[in-house]
């Protein structure tokens, strides 16, 4: 079980490091014998009642928002007093980042916008900070406020506040900014995760968070902040190792139909992505795919399905590390009163072991996903 409580260790917010206790030896005598207790209760008042600190005792949930299909986002705010903003909860990539009255582009001003002078806890800083997404980008500069991101509080966590977002995808966008939940090595400007400053104020019980994604635009999606919730998922969890503490990367197997290998065959790397809506791979295997599902292009470009055909499409199976994931028609298929569309779509996202594969929402969607940075694993079990 790679799942740790992990009340055998201390956190060192100052410095962020990880250091085990002595055999028989209290969390509390550890921050006592560091000379840390002080300050750590001054920040996490001990409570008798429970015999442990409290912030090392509970999860806590982010509802998210389903929007489409498409997005998902929770609400969060930022200052003193709090500023509130929605956030695309996205595993690849790893700043936080909003809107700011600073920002002129018109993707700012029909978005909230934050605005520093109305924070007492704000702090400045004269860092640039610029990120390029797959859709979208945004410039702007770095800064420090206390980040409320459902029940947790962190203190002093960096973000971004935007001067520039360009172009249409962000205006049209229903949420406000993104928080990143990717690893730090992946961070613009080496700004330190939300997730990172959770753990290293000790704020969540387990260094690790879930997900699960609602299907057919229900309510009812969250991510969950240290811990799992085993009533979302059936079977056990199947635990696949990184292969790069960047994204959430891992070895994709094969993908096959009816047990023929359709697509990556001999294995490719893939990122595990809240960020994208659908499957994307590389343009000539995803083609193989549109091919074998019965997916044609209209005069548009767009893969469209015939939707009286998905009771009798086939599944595509992902294998991912020995285990067989696979995807009916009915989570591949996109349906809208108006046509039926394909969930895969090419993308060619080059990197130092190959084109990467990126498995969004239309996969996560029927799978509970754990990513634990403890043991730099993700783990997956098919949703109840």
């Amino acid at each position: 079980m790679k799942i740790l409580l992990l009340l055998g260790l201390v956190v060192l917010a100052e410095c962020g490091v990880r250091v085990p206790l002595r055999k028989g030896e209290s969390l509390r005598a550890r921050l006592n014998r560091l000379g840390l207790l002080g300050d750590y209760l001054k920040k996490h008042p001990y409570n008798p009642a429970t015999k442990y600190f409290p912030s090392l005792a509970q999860a806590s949930g982010e509802p998210l928002q389903n929007y489409m299909d498409i997005e998902y986002f929770g609400t969060i705010s930022i200052g003193t007093p709090p500023q509130s903003f929605t956030v695309i909860f996205d595993t690849g990539s790893s700043n936080l980042w909003v809107p700011s009255v600073y920002c002129s582009s018109p993707a700012c001003t029909n978005h909230h916008m934050f605005n520093p002078q109305q924070s007492s806890t704000f702090q400045a800083t004269n860092t640039p900070v610029s990120i390029q997404y797959g859709t979208g980008s945004m410039s702007g500069f770095l800064g420090y406020d206390t980040v409320q991101v459902g029940n947790i509080q962190i203190t002093n966590q960096i973000f971004g506040l935007s001067q520039s977002e360009p172009g249409s995808f962000l205006y049209y966008s229903p949420f406000d900014g993104i928080l990143g939940l990717a690893f730090p090595s992946l961070a613009s400007s080496q700004a330190t995760p939300v997730f990172d400053n959770m753990w290293n104020q000790g704020l969540i019980p387990q260094d690790l968070f879930s997900v699960y994604l609602s299907s057919q635009g229900q309510s009812g999606s969250f991510v969950l902040f240290g811990g799992v919730d085993t009533s979302y998922y059936s079977g056990s969890l199947n635990w696949v190792p990184l292969t790069a503490e960047t994204y959430w990367q891992i070895t994709l197997d094969s993908i096959s139909i009816g047990g023929q290998v359709i697509a990556c065959s001999g294995s490719c790397q893939a990122i595990v992505d809240t960020g994208t809506s659908l499957i994307a791979g590389p343009s000539t295997p995803i083609a193989n795919i549109q091919y074998y599902i019965g997916a044609s292009q209209d005069s548009s470009g767009q893969y469209v399905i015939n939707c009286n055909n998905i009771s009798n499409m086939p599944n595509v199976v992902f294998t991912i590390n020995g285990v067989q994931y696979p995807l009916p028609a009915s989570a591949y298929v996109r349906q809208s009163q108006q046509a039926c569309s394909s969930g895969f779509q090419a993308m060619n996202l080059p990197t130092s072991s190959g084109d990467l594969w990126i498995l969004g929402d239309v996969f996560i969607r029927e799978y509970y996903v754990v990513f634990d940075r403890a043991n730099n694993y993700v783990a997956m079990a098919s949703i109840a």
